[in-house]
């Protein structure tokens, strides 16, 4: 898809071939069409791994949508979750065909303690997974603890860190200092974001990275752990 057209006008280059149907189910926003295409390239044999490649170069296409303010934070949380809905049958695919998803890092994702919001950090979570990290999402409410032992058993590359709260931002810090405390700092790179978060909080803290949107987030990643495009 040429990177200058509007997504609007992307959709009506599509065709009504499988994969292009997938693309489409993305860039509108439709669950029921995204299963019904995955179906379709199930029963055709198509390579699972070219689907992700597809699923994750439509995702940048929705993506970049969003940064041009074409599409808003509700769209893009639709197209997350419509993505959603097809990456199981993709990742049994990959199983079943004996092949390994390539991931280029993993990533440990959570909301802090005492936050229990979650709608930017598992579209954070689903973007990076779409270009290509291995992410384990902990989930809301996360516990210094939790997220100690999310680190020692998955080795991430990334722990990123969700904050909506003015109140719950400083536990961002409390995870960190646990991490120095843990001996295991210097072992993973921290990104931070969240409504409650700034670049200058994020640096007060010793984050490696803030970003405030979930697009710029999977970008953020790839920086910092050197990561080019192709």
């Amino acid at each position: 898809m040429n990177g200058n057209l509007t997504l609007s006008e992307a959709v009506d280059k599509l065709t009504r071939e499988p994969l292009d149907q997938l693309k489409k189910s993305l860039m509108t926003f439709d669950r029921g069409l995204a299963k019904d295409s995955i179906n379709k390239i199930i029963e055709e044999g198509i390579d699972p791994n070219t689907v992700l490649e597809v699923v994750t170069a439509t995702m940048k296409v929705v993506g970049d949508a969003f940064a041009s303010e074409e599409i808003f934070l509700p769209e893009l949380f639709a197209a997350a979750d419509t993505m959603q809905t097809v990456m199981p049958d993709i990742e049994k695919e990959i199983e079943k065909k004996g092949s390994n998803r390539e991931n280029i890092g993993t990533v440990v994702l959570g909301t802090v303690r005492g936050d229990i919001h979650s709608i930017g950090k598992t579209m954070v979570g689903t973007l990076m997974t779409a270009s290509g990290f291995k992410v384990y999402d902990q989930g809301i409410d996360v516990s210094s603890k939790k997220f100690m032992e999310a680190i020692r058993e998955y080795k991430p590359d990334i722990l990123a860190l969700s904050a909506l709260l003015t109140t719950t931002a400083y536990e961002q810090e409390n995870v960190i200092n646990m991490l120095k405390k843990e001996g295991l700092r210097e072992k993973v790179k921290i990104i931070v974001g969240g409504g409650a978060v700034t670049q200058e909080f994020a640096d007060s803290i010793g984050a490696d990275g803030y970003e405030s949107s979930a697009p710029g987030a999977a970008e953020l990643a790839k920086k910092i752990l050197g990561i080019k495009e192709d």
